[in-house]
């Protein structure tokens, strides 16, 4: 065995009694520690084995396979100047290692990392790490502010003892509203009330652990934010945590809160619930109070919940509309076959094993457009209400915004005007008829195309899997009515949400019936049940 001292250049420290140390690891451990300080990434890949066994975890999670741990690393972005300031060895074979170290930041506290290191043609290269981190305070990629409580609970109810996640859009008591943007936060004053939604979580026995993260002004289903980073996905370490409600879904998802109180106006809670395998629900338009709540499309805007099981988001849902009469049926479950065909291949055979022979009826049947008409008429009605909402801002503030979410709202107000005349003056006859169908009916679908993207994925493939994602959530953003994804389907190793869409009103029925599913095994096939 060897044990080390730390090295007066800075370098990687030489272990005492250095001889016992298998020749050339001590110097491939240096040359990977200069690769992290500089970036270097492919002098990164080359350190670890190229294989689908070799494995990094942390504190967000486990990759496994060197392309996963590859494309984690080029999303990272590097890590702060460190130094190693104690190395222990143990040889175990000729050509297999282990290597503790202990890794001084400096900006002060230190980390531990345990690897395995193996020996191939005189060269050592990493088969499995284990990274600890130095403390945080606070993983400013999920939160804005946090308190122990940041606010006390109100009063006692349905939520004794729940923490909640805020998403950054909310009016929070005696805090500002920074929408993803610190621009906009700097210019916020701090609010006289919180929102109706945060105060009736606090009403019901609550209390408000943070202020989470989001996309910017929640234009974006990604999770990314230019300024603050990309949150983790609870789930897939290497993977996007979705959004916009990203910062909330990566609280609930990591254990650091019980609810996560976002909103969705095009999937903002149902594709990070899909992405991370929680509970996520867009309640019917205007079924809870939006007041105080920083709009984006006033007629899409709707405020729901992630949590990591049924009964927290009823608890929820109980909280925040406590009248329950009159309450209506799930309805009968059918699959609608447009939104299916819309899913990815290994998505679709996932979610045809766990639903059994169902019912499928076609948009036709329900007297309803093509999706991708429904996918149109949401884009252009939402970016026109958010360029009348934020575009005096934006025009104010150039610059202010990240690339992405910038180029998002100078198309919306680029939309020619004709167009989206037109579809604001279709969309109550539309909404109408999403309801009409869906009196008495249950769609039953998956929620996002597949799993989450992946982090390093590039700014054309995230538009590709956009288009593809509001294709399947337009519906119901368009009609107005409540969706829940559920955490029942995995692809890959990755989880995908089983969406349930039904009429107005039903939102507190589909969580029921997807309880009673859940419960009673889904993969054996999704029985014909009303709640």
């Amino acid at each position: 065995m060897t044990a080390s001292t730390p090295s007066p250049d800075g370098s990687t420290p030489a272990p005492e009694g250095s001889a016992a140390a298998p020749d050339g690891l001590l110097a491939a451990l240096d040359a990977y520690e200069r690769a992290l300080a500089a970036d270097d990434l492919p002098a990164l890949d080359d350190a670890f084995v190229r294989s689908p066994d070799t494995m990094r975890g942390d504190d967000r999670g486990l990759l496994v396979g060197h392309a996963a741990i590859s494309a984690f690393r080029e999303a990272r972005g590097g890590i702060a100047p460190r130094s190693l300031t104690r190395v222990e060895v143990r040889p175990l074979t000729d050509d297999l290692a282990l290597v503790v170290s202990v890794s001084t930041s400096h900006a002060g506290g230190s980390g531990l990392q345990t690897q395995l290191w193996q020996r191939d043609a005189d060269t050592w290269r990493i088969a499995a790490a284990h990274v600890t981190g130095r403390p945080r305070a606070l993983d400013t990629t999920v939160w804005r502010v946090v308190g122990d409580p940041l606010l006390a609970p109100t009063g006692s109810g349905p939520l004794d003892g729940a923490t909640v996640a805020v998403k950054d859009l909310y009016a929070v008591a005696g805090h500002r509203t920074g929408a993803g943007n610190p621009t906009f936060l700097d210019e916020s004053t701090p609010a006289a009330a919180s929102a109706t939604a945060v105060a009736a979580l606090l009403a019901a026995g609550a209390s408000v652990r943070g202020i989470a993260r989001t996309d910017e002004f929640a234009y974006a289903l990604t999770g990314r934010n230019e300024h603050h980073g990309t949150p983790p996905n609870a789930a897939v370490p290497s993977a996007l945590p979705g959004g916009s409600s990203s910062g909330c879904a990566s609280a609930v998802g990591s254990g650091t809160a019980d609810v996560g109180l976002g909103t969705d106006t095009a999937g903002s809670l149902r594709i990070p619930a899909s992405y991370q395998g929680l509970w996520g629900l867009r309640t019917t338009h205007g079924l809870v109070d939006r007041a105080g709540l920083l709009p984006l499309a006033p007629s899409f805007d709707t405020v729901g919940w992630l949590t990591r099981d049924a009964t927290t988001l009823l608890r929820a849902l109980d909280a925040s509309v406590p009248d329950r009469s009159p309450t209506a049926d799930a309805g009968t479950p059918v699959v609608l076959a447009e939104l299916v065909a819309a899913a990815d291949p290994a998505t679709r055979e996932a979610f045809g094993d766990a639903v059994g022979d169902l019912p499928v009826v076609t948009l036709d049947d329900l007297g309803l457009a093509p999706l991708e008409d429904l996918r149109e008429l949401l884009r252009l009605v939402q970016g026109a209400e958010a360029t009348a909402v934020h575009g005096p801002w934006i025009a104010a503030h150039p610059g202010a915004l990240g690339a992405v979410v910038g180029a998002r709202f100078a198309a919306a107000a680029a939309n020619p005007p004709a167009a989206v005349a037109e579809a604001r003056a279709r969309l109550d006859g539309v909404r109408a008829a999403v309801r009409t169908a869906l009196v008495g009916r249950l769609l039953v679908t998956p929620t996002a195309p597949g799993p989450a993207p992946a982090l390093a994925s590039d700014t054309a493939e995230l538009e590709r899997v956009r288009t593809a994602t509001t294709t399947m959530t337009a519906l119901a953003s368009v009609g107005g009515v409540p969706s829940l994804s559920v955490p029942a389907l995995t692809v890959g190793g990755a989880p995908v949400g089983l969406c349930l869409t039904g009429g107005a009103g039903t939102d507190r029925a589909l969580v029921t019936t997807a309880t009673r599913w859940t419960s009673d095994g889904v993969g054996a096939g999704l029985p014909a049940v009303t709640a």
